[in-house]
């Protein structure tokens, strides 16, 4: 059995206006788990959501994201950025060096509401759950200037994701 190496800049990228996501290793190479390179441009927003059986590992390696990973004390659909723990904990802004991992079931989201792209990379399990999803996502995303969100609910309603508060990608007035 052979092991993997993959360059900087190496991978089968993705590539719209709304995101860059570079394939690094996936279930194709036997690994149970896919791990992607993404670009979050400015202005994007995952929304909140879950998922049943997959775990996801989030390494910010550039830039700076608003992330969250917990259940908190009250939901609300249009907005994560607000939501409080019962601990008090709140929304992270998280840089370079920061992670995040996210259980099954575990409310979750980010956002770059900097005017800078941020890069992350990103580990999802099982494969090849999340490719194949990311590859229908830059469909949708690839088919206009404003993002479906009926297309992108019936891709995650498919997908083992239950939306909380909606997928957005506001580029910064420039």
């Amino acid at each position: 059995m052979n092991g993997l190496i993959v360059a900087p800049g190496q991978g089968r990228k993705l590539i719209t206006k709304a995101q860059e996501v570079t394939f690094k290793v996936t279930g194709a190479h036997g690994s149970s788990a896919s791990c992607f390179e993404v670009v979050v441009p400015p202005g994007f927003d995952v929304g909140a959501h879950t998922h049943r059986r997959s775990e996801e590992f989030f390494y910010i390696l550039a830039g700076e994201l608003d992330m969250l990973a917990f259940e908190p004390i009250k939901r609300t659909a249009e907005s994560w950025q607000d939501w409080e723990f019962s601990d008090g904990n709140r929304v992270v802004r998280a840089g370079a060096g920061s992670c995040m991992f996210v259980p099954p079931g575990c409310p979750h989201a980010f956002m770059n509401s900097t005017d800078e792209p941020a890069c992350m990379l990103f580990q999802s399990s099982p494969s090849p759950d999340h490719e194949r999803y990311f590859e229908e996502l830059c469909d949708i995303f690839s088919s206009g200037q404003v993002v479906d969100s009926h297309a992108v609910q019936k891709l995650r309603d498919r997908y083992d994701l239950t939306q909380i508060t909606p997928l957005r990608h506001r580029p910064p007035a420039r």
